[in-house]
């Protein structure tokens, strides 16, 4: 008896002593004791609200509790947080467990204050609906995971499954991830920023780090991408190609580590003032997070009709005033003409395909990994940029192969533009040409620019031609026309010609990449394309007249009707004829460089157009060659490099192998299958 008189001795002396320390703001907002700064406060003692003095709940056939009086929640269907890609599953918190008593509070489901001990406690005040998680966990951090750990995740510490974390001041609780795990109830500002309990100061993510590694060394198991399907899954399984590179291995050099610039209260993405404090707090939120599974914050307000993933990115790159200094306004150029974001049933998913099976998705992290990604300081490289490092991408050898980090930008762009069977000719990107040649996919760009190409843009691979290029120019003009820009190398890049036309690498203000352009095809800069009247020959259709461009054609400044070309290209040289006889004469005319050539690449010989020079002629405009006569009897058409000549109708004129030029007769309609 003298015993137990003691202990409650003891115990009251401990809750004196909380109690006193409360006063310093100890146990903060959790104090809901008389005149508490929480926002719910009754008549007990501060500890009292959650411990008995004496036997607690373990009356009650829960003998492991910490003196506990609160009344447990039974709540015991809950939305569970769910992934396509976690490699661990929650499971419902058990009755008397951790979280369960954290739940009982912050699920909503009891009363704060409605104890064992002592029942009907008047209370006054309510909880923020913020720290109310009533009926389900989707958006909480996920915890109580079915045992034992996988941690095979390619992300995660592999000490994990030994029972440690990598920060002695973030424990597991009994081997698993509880609330107090990361959570302090009784001391509210460890972290004197956040004070949210936090075990430990989370400044720079340090708590997340603890279990989300960043280093590869810490990966146990080596993760398999497959192009087909998507999944991830333990190397062993004989999907295609396995990898060890740890996606957060580049986290400590990214931009969202190291970024300094201010961020706006207003912004709501985690307590501390800049974006290398709040690291993974700048996009994702541990608790009642809306952007789905991969716990985002996004944008407030929200966007509507945009996928998680992009709203996420929007609240940092819309040109606002939540970042100091400001950053390009990404957002913007979404509101020209770009790469449309996923939709209906085309959402983004963290386990889709390699290769896009349809070129209407794309999200930012399609292009861009937020963990790795690096501000772009120099332009000089022809590799892939800094705000691309860490992304996936695909060979170009076969159209599938992952590459994973890419090395080159092409092979990011290949996962839309490659041998993906969902690419579309769609109408918002402005006219599409139709050629002469093509292996039987015109949108696949590997045959196009790859090794087996009869003539490219070095973008996949240099220049092999052999032949002079007497217009080319040293350095590619900067948007003014007046400014050089970077020297002309033996390589350049998809971003050279597709880009924002207000980007910064060329003398603009605005984001480089193709976010979004005002001219056709998400261009640069202005490139026409020459047509003809919609409709049949005689009247219209190919062979028939041009519909012209108004001079003046060879103005090198972006809002030049061929200043595209002219980036790169001295177009007075091409007018002086120096490669080609005709040049000045079809140009003057009103013909667009996109009647003859090909601006991506001449794919494997054909027997008529040999595909030197990207010469690769617009059916939408040129017809075959009907002869004086017309009819039906038509020569296929053709172009001889040697002889500099082609075998083709164009603008009412039969152009003949001979070289010479003559007035088209109105020629019949050609039957099917005839000619």
């Amino acid at each position: 008896m003298k015993t137990l008189f003691v202990i409650s001795l003891l115990l009251l002396a401990m809750s004196a002593a909380l109690q006193g320390q409360t006063q310093e703001d100890v146990l903060g907002i959790h104090n809901l004791g008389p005149g508490s700064p929480g926002p719910v406060s009754g008549p007990l003692p501060a500890c009292q609200f959650c411990h008995a003095p004496h036997s607690g709940l373990a009356r009650n056939s829960l003998p492991n509790l910490p003196l506990w009086s609160q009344t447990l929640s039974t709540e015991s269907n809950y939305t569970l947080y769910t992934s396509p890609t976690e490699v661990n599953q929650e499971q419902e918190p058990v009755l008397g467990s951790a979280s369960n008593l954290c739940l009982s509070c912050h699920d909503g489901t009891v009363a704060p204050g409605t104890n064992v001990p002592y029942t009907g406690l008047k209370m006054t005040g309510a909880m923020n609906s913020q720290d109310l998680f009533i009926g389900t966990l989707q958006g909480i951090h996920p915890f109580n995971f079915k045992l034992p750990l996988n941690c095979t995740n390619d992300n995660l510490l592999s000490s994990l499954c030994s029972g440690s974390t990598g920060n002695a001041a973030v424990q597991l609780i009994g081997g698993n991830v509880q609330c107090n795990s990361c959570h302090n109830p009784h001391v509210q500002a460890i972290d004197p920023v956040a004070q949210n309990f936090l075990v430990m100061n989370n400044a720079n993510s340090a708590m997340c780090l603890a279990c989300h590694v960043s280093q590869p060394s810490d990966i146990s198991a080596t993760r398999v991408h497959t192009a087909n399907t998507g999944a991830n899954t333990v190397a062993g399984t004989g999907h295609s190609q396995a990898s060890t590179y740890n996606p957060f291995t580049a986290w400590r050099q990214s931009i969202h580590a190291m970024a300094a610039h201010k961020l706006s209260k207003g912004a709501k993405v985690g307590p501390y003032s800049t974006v290398n404090q709040n690291a993974c707090l700048s996009c994702h939120t541990p608790h009642n997070a809306p952007g789905g599974p991969q716990l985002l914050s996004g944008p407030l307000p929200v966007v509507p009709n945009m996928d998680a993933a992009t709203q996420d990115c929007i609240t940092c790159h819309n040109g606002g005033s939540n970042l100091s200094p400001a950053i390009p306004n990404v957002f913007a150029e979404f509101a020209k003409t770009g790469h449309p974001f996923p939709a209906g049933n085309n959402k983004h998913s963290e386990e889709e395909s390699l290769v896009l099976k349809n070129d209407r998705h794309a999200t930012c992290v399609d292009c861009h990994n937020p963990h790795a990604a690096q501000q772009t300081l120099s332009f000089a490289s022809t590799a892939i940029r800094g705000s691309q490092a860490g992304t996936i991408g695909v060979s170009a050898t076969d159209g599938i192969t992952e590459v994973d980090p890419a090395l080159n930008q092409y092979e990011t762009c290949l996962r839309c533009h490659g041998t993906s069977t969902g690419k579309q000719v769609l109408a918002a990107f402005g006219y599409a040409p139709v050629r002469a040649t093509t292996s039987g996919d015109e949108l696949n760009l590997i045959p196009q620019f790859g090794i087996t190409a009869k003539s490219s843009h070095p973008v996949m691979t240099e220049s092999k031609s052999g032949l002079p290029q007497p217009s080319l120019l040293k350095f590619m003009w900067n948007l003014d026309g007046r400014t050089p820009g970077r020297p002309i190398t033996a390589r350049i890049l998809c971003t050279d010609c597709h880009n924002s036309d207000d980007n910064r690498e060329f003398g603009g203000t605005g984001p480089n990449g193709p976010h979004g352009s005002q001219f056709s095809h998400i261009l640069e800069r202005r490139y026409e394309f020459s047509q003809v009247a919609p409709g049949l020959p005689p009247a219209a259709g190919p062979g028939t007249a041009i519909q012209n461009l108004l001079p003046p054609i060879v103005d090198p400044a972006s809002g030049g009707p061929y200043s595209l070309c002219a980036k790169c290209h001295d177009l007075n040289n091409v007018m002086s004829n120096a490669s080609f006889s005709k040049h000045s004469l079809h140009i003057n005319a009103g013909f667009s460089c996109s009647v003859c050539h090909t601006a991506h690449g001449m794919e494997a010989n054909s027997s008529n157009v040999l595909g030197d020079r990207l010469v690769n002629f617009d059916l939408k405009v040129v017809a075959e060659n009907a002869g004086s006569g017309g009819g039906y009897f038509r020569s296929p058409i053709s172009y001889n490099r040697g002889s500099n000549t082609c075998t083709l109708t164009c603008h009412n004129y039969n152009h003949n192998a001979d070289g010479t030029v003559t007035p088209a007769v109105s020629a019949k309609v050609p039957v099917p299958g005839k000619r």
